[in-house]
């Protein structure tokens, strides 16, 4: 049996299976994980958030299950900011050799 040649993968597994937009996606998955910790500490309803956060339910639902297509960075940074966290975007050259690329840190 012939052995596969193994492809080294990269740190995000987005990027790995082929994702155009894996970057990005990646980045929400981060910032909704914060969301949703900060919705689950202040034991918040889903209406009660997206009175807080300004959208309506149906996307305070879609960020509680990871379902992230319809909701932009954008949203997601100042949805954070109404529950009064900061949001520090840091744009840095990249690397000799490095690929430039997105990182986010929640």
């Amino acid at each position: 049996m012939a052995r596969k040649k193994l492809r080294r993968g990269t740190d995000n597994v987005l990027v790995d299976l082929g994702f155009d937009d894996a970057q990005e996606l990646s980045a929400k998955a981060i910032l909704a994980v914060k969301l949703n910790r900060l919705i689950d500490a202040q034991a918040l309803s889903q209406a009660q958030a997206a009175d807080i956060l300004g959208m309506p339910q149906p996307k305070i639902s879609a960020i509680r299950n990871y379902k992230l297509q319809g909701i932009s960075l954008e949203r997601l940074m100042h949805a954070l900011t109404a529950l009064r966290q900061h949001v520090r975007i840091v744009a840095t050259p990249s690397r000799r050799g490095a690929p430039a690329g997105i990182k986010v840190a929640a």
